[in-house]
């Protein structure tokens, strides 16, 4: 690696988070406003897909080549089984990340939380994004925030750093959810760093996303009482809830143990 590569490496957290911002604001554009449509929804979705292939050519083809240590985490798709079980657990992830930031932040706040109510007119709005949240946005974010940021990076402390380092970039474009999504983000870059794949991460953000779409569901259909409040973002599930994504973890392991 010649000294300009290093010199770009150290900036490649900043570079990749800028990235990512840039690419997801120009997603987003087709549905600003307060009433997106479907055609909104369907112009984002061809524009995220557009992104996905321009940032899967980066981090496969480019940066490689820039970056001798990114060949150490390979694109490679794992089995259905693996995806299926980590889609499994993510539910109870997303349970564990909202209580882990009501227990933080109740010690420095005093939460007013209020029962969670669902309209169907905002659960059909939450359902036509749920495509993009569930499908593609988690790909997109992955690849920008993890695959892109940390991969140029060899050693295991450098990676953890840089893990850390863009939680809180994530966390901050969330801006209102920044708990919640700093450590979503820490978690989903120790899984990377970890598996050495970027579809591992892929798949929990995605089963978090799919989980909260289905909690919308579950509210809207009043099958339990969930409590929220709104800064910063965090919703309590019922002990339903909590029950269902442990027996779903514990399926979800067992497949992963079978498949390992």
């Amino acid at each position: 690696m010649n000294k300009t590569a290093r010199h770009i490496k150290l900036l490649m957290p900043i570079l990749s988070a800028a990235y990512g911002v840039a690419v997801i604001y120009v997603t987003a554009m087709p549905v600003a406003g307060d009433n997106p449509t479907v055609v909104g929804e369907v112009m984002t979705w061809l524009i995220t897909l557009a992104g996905i292939a321009l940032t899967l050519f980066l981090v496969h083809r480019v940066e490689p080549r820039v970056f001798p240590s990114a060949r150490q985490f390979p694109l490679k798709l794992p089995k259905v089984s693996i995806i299926a079980g980590l889609l499994l657990i993510a539910p109870l992830w997303l349970v564990a990340d909202e209580y882990i930031v009501y227990g933080i932040t109740s010690l420095v706040h005093n939460l007013q939380m209020k029962p969670l109510t669902y309209t169907t007119a905002e659960l059909r709005e939450d359902l036509l994004s749920s495509v993009h949240a569930v499908l593609l946005a988690p790909v997109l974010e992955e690849l920008c925030f993890r695959q892109m940021a940390i991969s140029p990076f060899g050693r295991r402390g450098s990676q953890i750093a840089v893990v850390v380092v863009m939680a809180i970039l994530f966390g901050m474009l969330h801006v209102r959810n920044f708990p919640g999504a700093f450590i979503s983000a820490l978690f989903y870059g120790l899984v990377f760093v970890w598996s050495r794949n970027v579809w591992y991460s892929v798949a929990l953000h995605a089963g978090c996303n799919l989980t909260a779409t289905l909690l919308a569901v579950y509210c809207w259909l009043q099958l339990g009482e969930m409590q929220m409040t709104s800064t910063p973002v965090i919703i309590l599930p019922d002990l339903k809830v909590i029950v269902a994504s442990l027996l779903l973890a514990i399926a979800g392991g067992l497949l992963l143990k079978k498949k390992r």
